[in-house]
C-alpha cells in the first residue's frame, strides 16, 4: 500500500479517541507507522477492581477502532484491519492499513459527523419512544461487526434487568476498593481525563465516595432510570475473550454513531457486567446464546452537554518500532 501522511494518520487518531471508556480512563495507545496505524492497550489505565479481567477496557480500544476506521472512510482512505495481529504481545489489539481511494468501507463516512456528537447522557431521557426503523438500524449496526443487540421490551424484562443493576450497585459501593478506585478517577476537567468534576470540588468529591457507602441511593436512581428508558437493550458476542471483546466495542460505537443519526444518545448500566456473580442471571435473562458484554440504555436527551474532556494527542500517540 502507498503510505499515507502521517498528518493524515494523526487526523484519524484525532477523532479515534473520541470514542467512549470505562470511568473516561481513555485506556489506548496508537502507534504510527507508514501507511499504518496499530492500536495498543494501555494497562496503566486500567480498572482492576472495576474491570479485573479488562474487559471493558479492551471494549473500550474497540470503539476507538470503530472511530478510526469511521474517519479513515471519511478521509477517502481504503482500510484494512486486523484485530490481534500478534498473539506473543496481547497489548498490540488491531492494526490498521490504509490506501489511497475509497474502499469497501466507503460507506462508514457517513458516520464520521457523528462522532463529535455523541455524548453519554446519564439522566432520563425524554419521554420519546424509539422508532422502529431506528431499533432496526441500531441491531444491523452490531450485527455488522460480529455483534449482537437484544431489546428488552418486555415489562417484566426490565424490571428484572432493573433489579440487577441495583443489586450491582449495592455491592459496587460495599466494597472500599471499588469506591478508592472510583474516587481515583474523579478529576477536574483540565486533568483531561477521568470522571470531571469542579475542581474545587474534587477534594470533597473524593472524600465522599471513598468514605461513605453510597449505594441505596444510587441503586434506587440507576433502577428507575433502567425502567424508565425508551429503549433498554444489551449488546453481546458469540463468545468471551480479547478477539470477541474488540468486536463488541466495535458494534457498539457502530450502533452510538448509528443512534446519533436517530437523534439519540446513549448510556449505560453495567453493574450487572461488573459483578461476577451477577452476569450469568443477566445472560439468563436475555434468553439467547452467546455473552452479554454491554448493558445500555438509548433515548432522546432534552438538552445538549459539552464533550468530555480528552487527553493531548501526544500523550496517545508512539512510533512504531
Amino acid at each position: 500500500m502507498t503510505a499515507t501522511p502521517d498528518d493524515t494518520l494523526h487526523d484519524l487518531v484525532a477523532r479515534a479517541i473520541r470514542a467512549p471508556s470505562s470511568h473516561n480512563t481513555q485506556p489506548w495507545i496508537f502507534c504510527l507507522g507508514g501507511e499504518a496505524v496499530e492500536l495498543h492497550a494501555d494497562r496503566r489505565r486500567a480498572l482492576p477492581v472495576n474491570d479485573p479481567e479488562d474487559r471493558e477496557l479492551t471494549i473500550s480500544c474497540g470503539c476507538a477502532l470503530m472511530n478510526l476506521r469511521v474517519a479513515a472512510a471519511a478521509a477517502g482512505l481504503a482500510a484494512r484491519t486486523t484485530l490481534l495481529p500478534d498473539a506473543d504481545d496481547p497489548d498490540w489489539l488491531a492494526r490498521l492499513e490504509t490506501a489511497p481511494g475509497p474502499g469497501p468501507e466507503a460507506h462508514l463516512g457517513d458516520l464520521d459527523p457523528a462522532i463529535d456528537e455523541r455524548r453519554t447522557w446519564r439522566k432520563r431521557f425524554a419521554d420519546t419512544p424509539v422508532p422502529r426503523d431506528a431499533v432496526d438500524d441500531l441491531k444491523g449496526a452490531a450485527a455488522a461487526e460480529g455483534a449482537w443487540l437484544e431489546v428488552l421490551a418486555d415489562g417484566d424484562e426490565r424490571e428484572r434487568a432493573a433489579a440487577l443493576v441495583a443489586e450491582g450497585d449495592h455491592r459496587q459501593w460495599d466494597d472500599p476498593r471499588w469506591r478508592r478506585e472510583l474516587a481515583a478517577w474523579m478529576h477536574p476537567r483540565r486533568a483531561g481525563d477521568g470522571l470531571a468534576v469542579p475542581g474545587l470540588a474534587a477534594p470533597l468529591a473524593h472524600a465522599v465516595v471513598r468514605r461513605f457507602d453510597m449505594g441505596g441511593g444510587v441503586a434506587a436512581r440507576d433502577g428507575q432510570l433502567a425502567e424508565a428508558s425508551p429503549l433498554l437493550a444489551v449488546l453481546g458476542t458469540r463468545e468471551d475473550g480479547p478477539g470477541q471483546w474488540l468486536r463488541a466495542g466495535q458494534g457498539l460505537q457502530h450502533l452510538l454513531l448509528k443512534a446519533r443519526q436517530h437523534g439519540l444518545q446513549a448510556s449505560y448500566l453495567n453493574q450487572p457486567l461488573q459483578v461476577a456473580e451477577l452476569r450469568p442471571r443477566l445472560r439468563e435473562l436475555v434468553g439467547r446464546d452467546g455473552q452479554p458484554q454491554i448493558l445500555l440504555r438509548l433515548g432522546v436527551a432534552d438538552t445538549d452537554l459539552p464533550a468530555s474532556p480528552r487527553r493531548p494527542l501526544d500523550a496517545v500517540l508512539e512510533s512504531a518500532d
